[in-house]
């Protein structure tokens, strides 16, 4: 299923959009954090050992899915702003 445009959405498409991406961003940033403050704790306490740094690994992996949600929340908000501009 292809998604659309941000240009061709409705502003309550683009709200709609913007919330539950925000909730996602939020979401996914909070568990990235929890989890690499266990993967210091879980290092300090046991060493580095194939766990903590297999555990490691995963908030680094999944940061550019934080990223891509950053850029596409931004880029909604800048298509909300220029669309309350106009009307």
């Amino acid at each position: 299923m292809k998604s659309q445009k941000i240009e061709e959405m409705s502003n309550e498409a683009l709200l709609k959009h913007k919330k539950t991406t925000q909730l996602a961003t939020g979401m996914l940033a909070g568990m990235l954090s929890v989890l690499l403050v266990m993967v210091v704790l879980l290092a300090i306490k046991k060493g580095l050992d194939a766990t903590s740094i297999a555990l490691g690994v995963i908030p680094f992996a999944l940061m550019p899915i934080l990223f891509l949600n950053w850029n596409n929340l931004k880029a909604i908000k800048k298509e909300l702003n220029s669309r309350q501009n106009v009307v």
